[in-house]
């Protein structure tokens, strides 16, 4: 079944003098889902953006957003889009009330709709207790809520989002993601969302891992978490560090990531309980829980990084 695309790219890139931010892109993001861009500093993420709301111009290739060519009618696709930079970028001297109604101004929404405009942004953002408050006075999770709110206030085809949930605590993180997913959720609005964190790919309908300007890989988190071949097993041992070399040595085993008091271990074929208890032992570590899970982002990214290098 041929799916509608709201953004696409074919070849697109963009150097700055030796630096390759963006080689070659392919994208295909499907209508109305939220498509994460996941990767770390410099894999070319905030360059894609840029390069699909037509604040840059391409080297060579294309990009087509919201049904436009972003090249031949720039003016036209940020229309029909939305896009949050990675810095706040409102007025702090303004109230959160008079940063929506000046974008709305910005963005010509007719006067007849303002009113239950502005309250359904101010309830559907959770603003509505701080309308009256400076900008320059809310906390970083109420800023990039009010950030998000002003971008809607068009009601875009697509939103591009560049890193919106960094250094924001995990509550406002959460409640960010409940509104993306209510925005998304009659299927007329398209969000192209940039982050560093893996764990956020979880939230996504579908990903795209990011390295040096290219697509490591793609697909749903459920898809891209079954291309990690083997198993992945949680181990809790102490001490963590010796344990992590310990296990390093294991014959199978192709590598160890920390998760906070536990370690992931991939390792195809998986070690027997026994075969890892001796190990551990030996370095004189105590074990303390073992058991098989599914892959994580990271384990997933990480596995995907090791190919490209062996490559």
């Amino acid at each position: 079944m041929t799916r509608t695309l709201a953004i696409e790219t074919m070849d697109l890139s963009r150097s700055f003098g030796k630096v390759h931010a963006v080689a070659s892109l392919n994208l295909a993001v499907p209508a109305g889902r939220i498509y994460g861009l996941l990767g770390p500093d410099g894999a070319g993420k905030t360059t894609t953006l840029r390069l699909l709301c037509g604040a840059l111009r391409p080297d060579r290739g294309r990009a087509m957003v919201a049904g436009l060519d972003v090249a031949h009618d720039p003016e036209g696709v940020r229309r029909r889009i939305g896009y949050m930079p990675q810095h706040f970028s409102l007025y702090g001297d303004l109230t959160v009330l008079e940063n929506l109604r000046f974008y709305a101004d910005a963005y010509g929404v007719p006067q007849s709709e303002r009113a239950t405009l502005l309250s359904r942004l101010l309830g559907f953002s959770r603003l509505e207790p701080f309308r009256h408050r400076r900008a320059d006075a809310l906390s970083g999770g109420m800023r990039q809520k009010l950030s998000l709110a002003c971008t809607l206030i068009h009601h875009p085809q697509a939103l591009l989002l560049d890193e919106p949930t960094t250094g924001v605590d995990p509550v406002s993180r959460r409640e960010f993601w409940d509104i993306l997913r209510e925005a998304v959720s009659d299927g007329t609005m398209t969000v192209l969302l940039s982050t560093p964190y893996m764990d956020e790919a979880e939230r996504c309908h579908e990903v795209s891992f990011m390295r040096d300007g290219s697509i490591l890989a793609h697909g749903t988190p459920r898809e891209l978490q079954r291309c990690v071949p083997g198993t992945v097993l949680e181990v809790r041992a102490e001490p963590r560090q010796v344990a992590e070399a310990a296990l390093r040595g294991i014959p199978g085993v192709h590598d160890v990531q920390v998760f906070g008091d536990r370690l992931h271990v991939a390792a195809e074929p998986a070690p027997e309980q026994e075969t890892l208890q001796q190990a551990l032992t030996r370095a004189g570590v105590t074990l303390h829980t073992f058991r098989p899970v599914t892959p994580s982002m990271e384990d997933v990214f990480m596995y995907l990084q090791r190919e490209r290098e062996q490559q």
